[in-house]
């Protein structure tokens, strides 16, 4: 498939008028969705609208194949097989609440996070903390991107987790954590691994068995998915130790007044009625990157943050977070400006540019407080993209920065490990992320 093609299969990059297109640089929040998502599930609403498994008629039975159909190619998309276990739910965030709070704890068990983490994945141990008496427990990232695994190790030995709960790429800065060498540092000293591959699974091939995750947690809405359904995908056997968020309907073998006798995994996890359409629609997002190819999204992305990284690196007032090389954050460009708050730089660069970015806090508070940021700017970019909408991009930052003078003395804070971190200014409006 070709990548500067697949553009008409996006309506939302379609121009309607004499304005140029949008240029759509806020990927890693939500990706857009191609036609043939919207075209499966429509046709479930049109062609077979029944409850899967519930009934025995014709739609029931057609909706049913389609959302095993699409648990079966989830399962092989991930190198678990056909079989294996995939658990369809709201979102990812969804999927850590269920690891979290339907895990054997006992009291005292302890859980590792690192200082750079999505709040989905730090709230929910805060919470636990205090609910269920386990000791939460951070380790720092280097902010250059580097992961020190020596380091890493003498954290575990040193706080002896039960549980290790990462991302696998980072929604902030980009950068991939090495899961692997995770995982096996975790299992050598009996702990387990929970990652949450939001960011990683869009862009690279994850081979659940070859890196060794326990449970790994992922949205459908950053794959050319619909929102609404996230996936809880699990080693053999892992699911096994949990214990359902809810129960009700579809999650029973049987009941009496008294008693009652739960599905087997993943089924008694699905409680209630699910979002059927969007699993069919999530099962085409797939279709679409197995078409594409995920190395020639990862080569392209790449090339499109290298041209913005060489056009933007070198302006003093632009502090880049994370690695510097793009190679290492392909699908990722988050930065600050000096004496520029990010939701002001957002709304500039898409009244004045047509051009889409994230702002704010990105869902990563705990990061920008303790280095005394209010937020950073991110462009994030996706197989739909191209060179001319990142030169358009980068034309905007820079107008953006001529036209606003910069402040005499920036302050003594740290944004990245390339060059000292300048604030983007004082906050003018509270962050929603």
């Amino acid at each position: 498939m070709n990548l500067p093609r697949l553009r008409a299969e996006f309506p939302a990059l379609v121009a309607t008028g004499p304005e140029e297109s949008i240029a759509y640089l806020d990927s890693a929040c939500m990706s857009l969705v191609p036609r043939p998502v919207l075209a499966a599930m429509e046709e479930y609403y049109t062609r077979f609208p029944g409850c899967a498994g519930r009934s025995r008629h014709r739609f029931s039975t057609a909706a049913g194949e389609r959302v095993e159909a699409a648990r079966s190619a989830f399962g092989r998309w991930f190198g678990l097989g056909d079989a294996g276990p995939v658990v369809f739910l709201r979102n990812a965030t969804e999927a850590i609440n269920l690891v979290a709070r339907g895990y054997p704890w006992r009291r005292g068990d302890r859980v590792l996070v690192s200082d750079q983490e999505h709040n989905s994945n730090l709230v929910v141990w805060q919470r636990l903390a205090s609910e269920r008496r386990l000791r939460l427990h951070s380790f720092a990232l280097s902010d250059d991107g580097g992961f020190d695994l020596d380091r890493f190790a003498a954290e575990v030995d040193r706080h002896r987790p039960r549980l290790i709960s990462l991302f696998h790429t980072s929604n902030l800065d980009g950068r991939s954590l090495p899961v692997r060498a995770i995982g096996e540092i975790a299992h050598d000293r009996g702990a387990e691994t929970l990652f949450d591959g939001c960011q990683a699974a869009p862009h690279e091939a994850v081979d659940l068995k070859r890196i060794g995750a326990d449970y790994y947690a992922v949205s459908a809405h950053k794959m050319l998915g619909p929102t609404g359904v996230g996936l809880l995908l699990s080693a053999p056997g892992a699911l096994d130790r949990i214990a359902p968020l809810n129960l009700g309907g579809e999650t029973v073998e049987w009941t009496t007044q008294e008693r009652h006798q739960l599905r087997p995994p993943p089924y008694r996890f699905e409680a209630g009625l699910q979002n059927y359409a969007g699993i069919i629609g999530a099962h085409a997002g797939l279709r679409f990157l197995e078409r594409a190819g995920l190395d020639r999204i990862r080569s392209h992305q790449a090339g499109l943050n290298a041209i913005a990284t060489r056009a933007l690196a070198d302006d003093p007032r632009i502090s880049i977070l994370g690695p510097s090389a793009p190679q290492d954050r392909p699908s990722i460009l988050g930065f600050t400006l000096d004496g520029v708050d990010p939701h002001d730089a957002a709304v500039f660069l898409d009244e004045g540019y047509r051009v889409l970015v994230r702002s704010g806090q990105h869902c990563v508070h705990s990061w920008y407080a303790r280095r005394g940021l209010t937020g950073s700017v991110r462009a994030s970019f996706y197989l739909y993209n191209t060179a001319a909408e990142v030169r358009r991009f980068v034309r905007g930052v820079r107008e953006l920065l001529d036209r606003i003078p910069a402040r005499a003395v920036p302050p003594p804070v740290r944004a990245s490990g390339r060059r000292s971190g300048r604030s983007p200014g004082p906050g003018r409006r509270a962050d929603p992320s």
